[in-house]
């Protein structure tokens, strides 16, 4: 067969139009997919020999051909031809300039159908492993800085108003938590990743006596896919992946959007090193959070994607449609921008440097401990609306005397309620206010730094360092 001929060219009288060979080739793009291609085919070529169809020495022909084409792939190599569509041809034509006619047996019992199906699933199983390990090593310097900064005082903000004091471990730590539940949700993904199509051939199965489980085993899938029909043309895998990663987008451009706001000098909570800003072409005087403005903009592109996904499956009837060539372009990108953002957003926060002064002036400034001197009357026997009612006029008070609450004189304080008496100021405090909320899940430092230590026991161990 020369490269202008299609293996499905017998039925044709002329070949593909060239507009047509561009409109229709994907090996551009999936090329990336060679090695899941020749690991499933070695594991395909394996059971035809268990079941007869290859001889143990042509099985053997077979394997040595793809790993040299597998060694000439990973040393650039290897000449890819468009003419050829994807990369299940150019590998399987490459085979045959390899090792003769028995090349052409490969392709027994198999189609590209649920081959490609395999390829996918192989290769977006181990994007999943990689991606949770480099989750896995974000949220170890979430809790690193947690630890650090557990007496760290925060304005907690609610409408982007000063609400209530906290930590700045406590905060780090609800970063953590929101990619503790992505590192699980990709768990949750691979499982159904990690099924076998492959053995389902165009869409009906196969008439030779195969042995899917024993490609299962070898290729590391849990299962096979039971239902030919479904093997081929679901996708819904990709589309969960989609939904995943785009969370785990959200919840980094949400972290990246404080981290714009905290650099501010109007904040100033937070100094980001030189490394992960950038300056301006014309104001010499300029660091810019471009990192975090980043990975906050391509979260748009991720949602694109999925929304890309989606798209494409919606309006496919069983089995295998073309339409799903469509779904590698938006999962690679989609893989390589999540991945990216994770890596370089452990890299920025493992060497941002917390300006505790500032941050605790902040927390001053919005009144932050109404909300205990209101806890305060109502310990004191004060009905809560009523206690309510009696902080909102002292610091209307505070307001207009330029004052913090702790700052106001025992006497002002009790104009406004007389069952105030001089031990208020315990709780007026900073300090005071974050230390009573001392309880699981709080922000009092001793319950942040176990809540830290809970953090890091959840993480596995064999990954919580590794970067990949």
């Amino acid at each position: 067969m020369t490269r202008n001929q299609k293996t499905w060219g017998g039925r044709f009288a002329s070949a593909p139009a060239r507009r047509v060979q561009a409109f229709t080739e994907s090996v551009s793009f999936d090329q990336r997919l060679a090695e899941a291609d020749i690991r499933g085919s070695i594991a395909h070529a394996r059971m035809l020999a268990k079941i007869g169809v290859l001889g143990d020495d042509e099985f053997e022909s077979i394997a040595a051909g793809l790993a040299r084409i597998r060694e000439r792939i990973e040393h650039d190599d290897f000449e890819w031809h468009i003419e050829l569509e994807d990369v299940h041809m150019n590998i399987e034509s490459a085979l045959t300039d390899e090792i003769g006619e028995l090349g052409k047996k490969l392709h027994t019992a198999r189609s590209r159908n649920d081959q490609i199906a395999t390829d996918v699933r192989l290769w977006l199983r181990d994007a999943i492993d990689e991606l949770v390990d480099n989750l896995d090593a974000l949220r170890r310097t979430l809790i690193e800085l947690a630890e650090r900064e557990a007496h760290t005082i925060l304005p907690g903000l609610t409408h982007l108003q000063v609400a209530q004091p906290v930590t700045f471990g406590h905060h780090m730590l609800a970063w953590e938590a929101m990619l503790a539940r992505d590192s699980e949700r990709l768990a949750d993904v691979r499982g159904r990743v990690n099924r076998l199509p492959l053995g389902s051939a165009a869409l009906a199965g196969t008439t030779f006596a195969i042995d899917r489980r024993m490609v299962a085993d070898e290729l590391g899938f849990a299962d096979v896919i039971d239902n030919s029909l479904d093997a081929v043309s679901d996708r819904d895998f990709a589309v969960e992946f989609a939904s995943v990663a785009s969370l785990v987008m959200t919840h980094l451009s949400r972290a990246a959007e404080e981290i714009v706001m905290w650099v501010a000098p109007a904040c100033g909570f937070i100094e980001l090193p030189d490394a992960y800003c950038t300056g301006s072409s014309i104001m010499p005087q300029k660091k810019n959070p471009d990192i975090a403005e980043l990975i906050r903009g391509k979260t748009g592109r991720a949602n694109g994607h999925l929304t890309a996904l989606l798209t494409a499956s919606k309006g496919q009837p069983l089995a295998y449609n073309r339409d799903n060539q469509e779904d590698k372009q938006p999962l690679f990108d989609l893989v390589d921008t999540v991945h990216d953002s994770v890596l370089v957003f452990n890299d920025m926060l493992a060497n941002v440097q917390i300006n505790a002064d500032n941050c605790r002036l902040a927390a001053q400034r919005g009144y932050a401990t109404a909300t205990d001197l209101a806890d305060y009357l109502v310990r004191k026997g004060v009905a809560f609306r009523d206690a309510h009612r009696i902080v909102g006029n002292a610091v209307a008070h505070a307001i207009s005397a330029e004052s913090d609450l702790a700052d106001l004189a025992l006497t002002t304080l009790q104009q406004f309620s007389p069952t105030i008496t001089d031990d208020v100021f315990e709780v007026l405090t900073l300090e005071g206010s974050v230390a009573a909320r001392d309880h699981i899940g709080g922000t009092a430092p001793n319950q942040v730094l176990a809540a830290a230590g809970r953090a890091r026991e959840r993480l596995p161990a064999a990954n919580c360092d590794k970067v990949v």
